[in-house]
């Protein structure tokens, strides 16, 4: 097994490390996945949850791309949300509530699976790299393994330490140990690092709650799911999750361990999450709120293990228990283990290419909290991406590179590498400035296309997609070349308080009213024989909605996008030597040779480059 050469070998099993394994061997490449525990593999480290805000989009669009994360989502869901539908499509975002260890086992299947990929059980604590390229890994035992090109995706594992109250010790995750070696080796070839942190909060009997006090929080009645495969199907029954709240009484009680808090008592010095607050830090910035959301999320189907959303923590374990048993429902809990924060090595994602391989080692690959993000969705995405690339480098061919309007995945790695995080990054609709572009349900026709010309995808997938396509243009165009009978319409308008219509008139222009939807249009009898007669699918219809409805902002954001795309094609060189443009700000100079853009469009993205920089430098990209 050692003595051969493989294409690619991933380190670390969690969400980025699972995605960059199956991707790789699904491509073809010989590949061998190395982690510290094989129990562990596809873990919820924290929450027990796929999707959300933008995250869902990611999602939806790492299925569309081959990756597993929706199926695997899918598999094991015990409750499923669409979010933000009060709001246009741009904002919907799918979420489900999983079952923790079905979720790992689910991966486990899927990954043993997969041909071409091999599985070890031990930590690697060094690579081997010769003449700045990378050779290989190094374990805990000796073992020299070789390889063409290597993912690391170490999670909070690199020096991770854990900190409760004023004990701390190391590890990477709650009851295992720390990973070492790896930042050190970096830190000679002359890498930067840093330190980040995290946190996660108690996990309680749900025997010792009363549901009865909180406010249940059930999940869809139509009910939809992640992956445009067949391979998986709707929920059928879900779990409903529950909503209570903090008190005063709970704040004060936890103001009372402040001074035990390694947050406030300077033994935490590096910076977490802002948009996922501890509890502590929650009402220390907020001391104007008396109470904050907590969420009682259910581990899965068969378990009484409670995870306690909003109520992330490292204060002593003692106060957390006193103020928990002070929220409402909460009286009489039992803990089956307390909140903890966790501090970790990352590596500001500057010093990365748009591939995510490393600048500064040919054929490394850095993908997940490793690069300074936070969230499952986050880490599966850049593990896919890197995944890819690593396969795409050694065979010599095209990288395989995301643009912003093309995907959330474009912008999370172009955030990255332009802009750096200097706290633990996590993806927003608002971070996305075509958002009505990457919407949850085109991710198919935007990225199935683009997987299945690298070999990812099946034909089957392909043909679905050709279909959904060409199926929802064609209703799109009978929409706007079929007339409608204004008597029956006027029925319809009546009952939905629209304004009535005096003549014949295309069904296009009734169905862009903000009033009538889908469900209302599908009642007049031409569209409903057009539908059976063609038997479309709630995927086709639910894309013809949208393209009748926001036909004009889509449009906008397309004519936007092609305007990036012209500084797209302005290519700058590699190593461009900044410091001879002297009309470039001192500012500029430093910021463009620090990130080596490759493009004018990548360089007008990053902080402290002006708009009269970026015309300084088209005019010098001209000559």
């Amino acid at each position: 097994m050692f003595d051969k050469e493989y294409d690619v070998i991933v380190v670390g099993a969690g969400h980025a490390g699972s995605e960059a394994a199956a991707v790789a061997a699904n491509m073809g490449a010989s590949t061998l996945l190395v982690t510290m525990n094989l129990q562990t593999i596809g873990q919820m480290s924290c929450n027990p949850a796929m999707g959300g805000i933008a995250k869902g989009q990611i999602v939806r669009e790492i299925d569309a791309l081959g990756g597993l994360s929706g199926i695997v989502s899918d598999k094991s869901a015990i409750q499923f949300k669409m979010l933000n539908q009060s709001k246009g499509p741009a904002m919907w975002s799918p979420r489900t509530q999983n079952d923790r260890m079905r979720f790992a086992e689910e991966w486990r299947l899927q990954l043993e699976n997969i041909e071409k990929l091999d599985f070890y059980q031990e930590m690697v604590s060094g690579l081997i790299v010769e003449q700045d390229k990378i050779a290989g890994v190094r374990t805990s035992l000796g073992l020299e393994i070789r390889s063409k090109a290597v993912v690391l995706t170490n999670g909070t594992f690199l020096n991770g330490l854990i900190h409760i109250g004023e004990k701390q010790f190391g590890g990477g995750r709650a009851g295992e140990r720390a990973a070492t070696g790896i930042t050190a080796q970096l830190l000679e070839y002359g890498f930067d690092a840093g330190r980040m942190k995290t946190g996660t909060p108690p996990r309680v009997d749900g025997r010792s709650l009363d549901y009865s006090k909180m406010v249940a929080q059930p999940g869809d009645d139509v009910v939809s799911k992640f992956s445009y495969s067949s391979q998986t199907s709707t929920l059928k029954n879900q779990r409903d999750c529950h909503m209570t709240y903090t008190s005063p009484l709970v704040h004060d009680l936890l103001r009372e361990g402040f001074d035990r808090s390694p947050m406030f008592n300077g033994r935490i010095q590096s910076i977490g999450p802002r948009y996922c607050p501890s509890i502590e830090d929650k009402i220390d910035r907020f001391a104007d709120k008396d109470r904050h959301q907590l969420f009682v999320e259910p581990e899965g189907w068969d378990t009484v293990e409670v995870y306690v959303n909003g109520f992330s923590t490292s204060l002593p374990e003692d106060v957390q228990y006193k103020a928990l048993k002070s929220v409402v429902g909460f009286e009489n809990v039992k803990f089956f283990r307390p909140g903890y924060a966790i501090e970790y090595d990352y590596f500001p994602p500057t010093q990365l290419k748009h591939t995510l391989e490393t600048k500064l080692v040919e054929n490394l690959y850095f993908a997940g909290q490793i690069n300074g993000t936070t969230g499952y969705e986050e880490a599966a995405s850049q593990g896919l991406m890197a995944g890819i690339n690593a396969v795409q480098k050694i065979r010599e061919n095209e990288a395989f590179i995301l643009r912003r309007d093309e995907a959330y995945i474009g912008v999370l790695i172009d955030d990255l590498i332009t802009k750096g995080t200097e706290e633990p990054y996590r993806m927003f609709t608002s971070r996305a400035e075509y958002r009505t572009l990457l919407r949850q349900d085109n991710a198919d026709l935007r990225l199935t296309p683009r997987a299945f010309d690298l070999g990812i995808v099946s034909d089957e997938a392909m043909k679905r997609v050709d279909r959904k396509e060409q199926e929802a243009e064609k209703m799109v165009q009978f929409l706007k070349n079929t007339s409608y009978d204004f008597k029956e319409m006027n029925e319809l308008l009546e009952r939905k308080d629209s304004a009535l219509v005096k003549q014949n008139d295309k069904f296009f222009r009734v169905f862009a009213r903000p009033q009538i939807d889908l469900s209302d249009i599908r009642e007049i009898s031409q569209v409903k024989k057009y539908i059976e007669d063609n038997d479309l699918n709630e995927d086709i219809l639910e894309q013809v909605e949208v393209q009748v409805k926001y036909s004009g902002y889509i449009e906008k954001e397309k004519n936007n996008a092609d305007k990036l795309h012209r500084l797209e094609n302005v290519k700058i060189p590699a190593n461009y030597d900044y410091s001879n443009i002297k009309s470039l700000s001192y500012e500029a100079r430093e910021k463009l040779a620090a990130i080596q853009p490759t493009t004018v469009s990548q360089a007008s993205r990053i902080s402290g480059v002006s708009p009269s920089d970026i015309s300084v430098l088209l005019v010098h990209m001209g000559r």
